[in-house]
């Protein structure tokens, strides 16, 4: 049997251990990174793309020049990342093919418990014939977003291959730690000088995002007071039960990941810490509308406010700080951007689908530094988990719509928009 170019890189990537730290105060938050992104500059070498460069960040840029006579073709970036997510160990991965799917239970051999079904998985269903990769039972893949660099990569090989192919300039970025929310960082803007972009971090085929959620972190502290035990009647208020008693109030039943779906918030509990005088409740707070945030973090300061009030002489704090935006808010006003990825599909033989994210990508923090990013479709599916997969057809129908997507972006009128 004959492997595609991109299922042998995509085997080769996952291999390679990227995942980030969200512990970590220097960046990338592991070097390990750098690993990848250090090869993928060898191999974009290789192709003959002569100005591939990995900064001190871990970031990978890389230029396929115009070879149209029209200079007034917008520069287009194609971005993914190479850090894996913490919450699943990336070490070790062992990659598995299981060619010509037929729609049967995927028992993972390293963890015979490990069983990908189609009644816990109904985008099998779709898949019948394909060729899906998983981990071996112990590790995720790292599809995301090892899925999309493959392709970007295998895209790139293409485009350098096959010159007759007119195009304007194509950047290539790849970025570290957007996993644990800081992959743009420490992007050089400048250096990128791309005009409109698309990140390749999205899921099921024909999905392109241009709506995510808007975010922002949320720190609670209860300050209670101390005492010696044997002696603390009438005296001591122990913080971590006010944060216990704090976190037991929160909604049940609404506002939490596991009671929303589509574009309903949510306000969700990530750490408690702490002692007996201070304790600590992190919270991410997620909404499609960013009016919302404020309605739920006031909500949850007349909460703490409300414990506090039971314990003379406790008291709280907290800290709000932004994380990303829905993207939408700036995309709105270059609807043709997501448009031209939806003609790209439809050309690719795709059915093309509007999706929104209940989350973010880099493409949220870089539609607000001026670079309007949507998100399209990989194929990588259970992210995060040690039941993640991908569809080899759903990775060539990705390279196939940026192979499309690049020729009409050539009949786009000025860099402007």
């Amino acid at each position: 049997m004959i492997i595609s170019s991109l299922e042998e890189r995509f085997l080769r990537y996952v291999q390679i251990d990227t995942t980030a730290d969200p512990e970590a105060t220097c960046f990338p938050s592991t070097e390990k990174q750098k690993d990848l992104s250090r090869l993928l500059v060898t191999e974009l070498k290789a192709m003959g793309i002569v100005d591939a460069e990995m900064d001190q960040w871990g970031y990978v840029y890389a230029t396929i020049p115009s070879n149209s006579e029209n200079k007034s073709i917008p520069t287009i970036c194609f971005c993914s990342h190479v850090d894996t997510a913490p919450d699943c160990s990336g070490t070790g991965v062992k990659p598995m093919v299981h060619r010509n799917y037929q729609g049967q239970d995927i028992i993972l051999p390293d963890d015979n418990s490990q069983i990908i079904t189609t009644a816990k998985h109904p985008y099998l269903n779709s898949k019948i014939g394909d060729d899906i990769i998983t981990a071996s039972g112990l590790t995720l893949l790292g599809a995301d977003d090892k899925a999309g660099v493959a392709i970007i990569m295998d895209f790139a090989q293409y485009m350098m291959q096959n010159s007759s192919i007119v195009h304007g300039d194509i950047k290539i970025l790849f970025t570290p730690d957007e996993e644990i929310g800081r992959g743009v960082e420490h992007i050089d803007m400048n250096r990128l000088n791309a005009d409109f972009a698309y990140t390749l971090d999205g899921g099921p085929l024909g999905d392109i995002e241009d709506e995510t959620f808007s975010a922002d972190a949320m720190d609670i502290t209860f300050e209670g007071l101390s005492a010696h035990p044997g002696y603390a009647k009438g005296k001591m208020i122990n913080a971590i039960k006010l944060a216990a008693e704090f976190v037991s109030k929160l909604p049940h039943t609404n506002l939490s990941p596991e009671t929303t779906s589509g574009r309903e918030g949510f306000v969700h509990p990530t750490s408690v810490s702490g002692g007996l005088e201070s304790a600590l409740v992190q919270f991410i707070i997620r909404d499609h509308d960013t009016s919302k945030l404020k309605i739920y973090e006031d909500l949850l300061v007349e909460l703490a406010q409300s414990i506090v009030d039971q314990y003379k002489g406790s008291k709280f704090t907290f800290a709000v700080k932004e994380q990303y935006r829905n993207m939408k808010e700036e995309l709105v006003k270059v609807p043709f951007v997501a448009d031209y990825a939806v003609e790209a599909m439809m050309k690719a033989n795709v059915t093309p689908k509007r999706a929104i994210i209940r989350g973010g990508t880099d493409g949220s923090r870089l539609s607000f530094m001026g670079l309007p990013c949507p998100n399209i479709f990989t194929g990588e599916m259970a992210i995060h988990s040690r039941h993640e997969y991908v569809s080899v057809q759903d990775m060539l129908a990705a390279k196939n719509t940026l192979i499309e997507l690049v020729q009409i972006w050539t009949n786009h009128k000025t860099k402007n928009g």
